[in-house]
């Protein structure tokens, strides 16, 4: 299995996940132009993608996804409540093939399986995702809102994962945002931040857990620097660490 993040962040956010000839787009936040562009520079056809999944309904989630289904002919997954909230068709526009899905189902998408984990965000109907290949299991688990229930269980089950490492606490208390925004961030339903992601992954380590790649970093309360180190004084040396960035496309990865 690869997988490469394309953008993470605010600004937009999508993953291209492949395995056994099968591609998955996870998201839809940047334009199709520039994710397939990315994926070229990195070998990788975009029309190798047979299937978007859109998490949630949030602008720098799904406001391409109608663009990657017209442009590319990918089938777009999305639970009924997010298409909604996101305006359908009337928002993003024309749509030949919708799969709608419940968080919490399984998927079935060429060679790989696929967990949709219902989360706590303040999205209309939020989902993370376990992509499975009947040999390795790779996590994106972003917009989580809090570490809840069972998402340990589910971090102990991966070979890689993408995980949300939102804000530093610090930088978001002493930062330009006003009271209610900080309250909603750092609230049930907001993000994980770098001490709170590096606790989940220490209690979860295993030789299993190949990487964990920090990803949705904030642009205002976080610094790639210093999740990284959040996260190495946590957790010490025995896992290795990536940072998604907010601007370009990581390298590919291996699972």
């Amino acid at each position: 299995m690869i997988a490469i993040s394309l953008q993470s962040g605010s600004n937009g956010n999508c993953i291209y996940v492949e395995s056994r000839g099968t591609g998955i787009l996870l998201d839809a936040g940047i334009s199709g132009r520039e994710a397939a562009r990315r994926l070229a520079a990195a070998g990788v056809d975009i029309r190798r993608a047979q299937a978007l999944l859109v998490s949630h309904d949030h602008h720098d989630h799904v406001r391409c996804a109608g663009v990657y289904h017209r442009l590319f002919g990918v089938p777009v997954y999305i639970s009924e409540k997010t298409f909604r909230a996101a305006g359908g068709a009337a928002r993003l526009g024309p749509f030949r093939e919708v799969r709608q899905f419940r968080p919490g189902e399984f998927l079935a998408v060429g060679a790989l399986r696929i967990e949709t984990v219902p989360t706590p965000h303040d999205g209309a109907d939020g989902a993370a995702f376990v992509i499975d290949d009947g040999r390795v299991r790779l996590g994106v688990l972003t917009d989580l809102g809090h570490a809840f229930p069972g998402l340990a269980e589910i971090l102990r089950s991966l070979h890689a994962v993408f995980l949300e490492s939102n804000y530093d606490p610090q930088m978001l208390e002493s930062g330009p945002y006003p009271a209610f925004l900080k309250a909603r961030i750092r609230g049930p339903h907001g993000h994980l931040s770098n001490p709170e992601a590096a606790h989940l992954l220490r209690g979860v380590y295993s030789s299993r857990l190949r990487w964990a790649c920090l990803a949705h970093l904030s642009e205002q309360n976080n610094d790639p620097g210093l999740a990284l180190q959040t996260h190495r004084h946590i957790l010490g040396p025995r896992l290795p660490l990536l940072v998604a960035s907010r601007y370009a496309a990581t390298g590919v990865l291996d699972v």
